[in-house]
């Protein structure tokens, strides 16, 4: 049963994945893994994960995150976290695995951290319903 939910949106280079759900063994860790890798092969490299409505991250969600961010840095680009419950910066502190993401409070600020500009952030079609 997958229990994560992914929304794609871009703001200008950045992809945004709205993350809703939970993202454990299974179908959580491999539907995250899948959309990062697709858009990998598509060229975009600059993520932007927003985990507002993520409510657990178990351990083969963090592997998930790690090797994503490995495959990011590989190709060039970057993954980056934002609206971290207080409970799931707690686990990734645990972890130990918080200090190797950019972590931000701001979505306007995450996605400036990309390039040092404010994009315009465009939904798409299935965002907006």
């Amino acid at each position: 049963m997958i229990n994560l939910y992914i929304n794609e949106r871009r703001a200008g280079e950045v992809t945004i994945l709205d993350l809703r759900g939970r993202v454990n063994i299974g179908g959580g860790s491999l539907a995250l893994h899948k959309s990062i890798r697709c858009l990998v092969q598509e060229g975009k490299t600059q993520i932007l994960l927003s985990l507002a409505e993520v409510a657990h991250i178990d351990s083969s969600g963090f592997g998930e995150l790690i090797s994503s961010h490995v495959t990011l840095n590989n190709k060039g680009g970057s993954i980056k976290l934002v609206h971290i419950s207080e409970p799931l910066r707690e686990a990734m502190s645990v972890t130990r695995i918080l200090p190797v993401f950019d972590v931000f409070d701001d979505e306007l600020e995450a996605v400036a951290s990309f390039t040092g500009e404010v994009p315009r952030i465009v939904r798409t079609a299935a965002a907006i319903s």
